[in-house]
């Protein structure tokens, strides 16, 4: 017996169409039940003795508490009630059924495309975890390039800094240096006796 998806699909809608027959009848049959219900409470009312009656009006006779016409009413409602129920009881057996057999067949449609479709899923599942780790490889590697590129270019940074900072030193040494000997320079020159006169 050959299952296919269409024709379990096909199956499946047949079962939903069907329940949702079943759940319209059963809610009829409720409403039908509950009015039938209601009428039988009204008429048991409407034969009820009051309790405001005095005791002279309560040792009267009473005419019968029902009519024999509704005493059929009541008998054939009854039955019907009855009769619904067991309608009702059937409809959900009968859906129980239904659905099981409905799940059984998806049961063995899963598991027989289980074993079909798992292996070719598993092949692309390793050729994709493959390339992954292989992106992940590269990018690991391109990582640590990065991080030796930087380190390079820190430690070029770090030996401008430091030889900028030598030649700032250098430079303010000449200037003290130039200052110092200009200094110098002129003192010598005032120390130095006037030629002209």
């Amino acid at each position: 017996m050959s299952c296919t998806i269409e024709k379990v699909l096909t199956d499946a809608r047949t079962l939903l169409e069907r329940l949702k027959e079943h759940d319209t009848a059963a809610e009829s049959l409720i409403d039908q039940s509950a009015l039938l219900h209601r009428r039988v409470a009204a008429m048991r009312e409407a034969g009820a003795p009051r309790a405001e009656q005095g005791p002279a009006e309560r040792h009267e006779p009473r005419p019968p508490l029902l009519l024999p016409q509704e005493n059929t009413q009541i008998r054939d409602l009854r039955r019907e009630n009855r009769e619904l129920w067991v309608s009702l009881e059937e409809h959900q057996d009968a859906l129980e059924l239904i659905m099981s057999k409905y799940r059984k067949q998806m049961l063995q449609l899963l598991q027989g495309r289980k074993g079909e479709d798992a292996e070719p899923v598993l092949r692309v599942h390793q050729a994709n975890s493959l390339e992954i780790e292989g992106q992940i490889d590269r990018v690991c590697e391109m990582g640590e390039v990065m991080r030796k590129a930087v380190q390079v270019d820190d430690d070029q940074f770090f030996k401008v800094q430091e030889k900028l900072a030598q030649l700032e030193l250098e430079n303010k040494e000449l200037r003290q240096l130039l200052s110092i000997s200009k200094e110098s320079f002129d003192v010598g020159r005032e120390d130095l006796p006037d030629c002209e006169a």
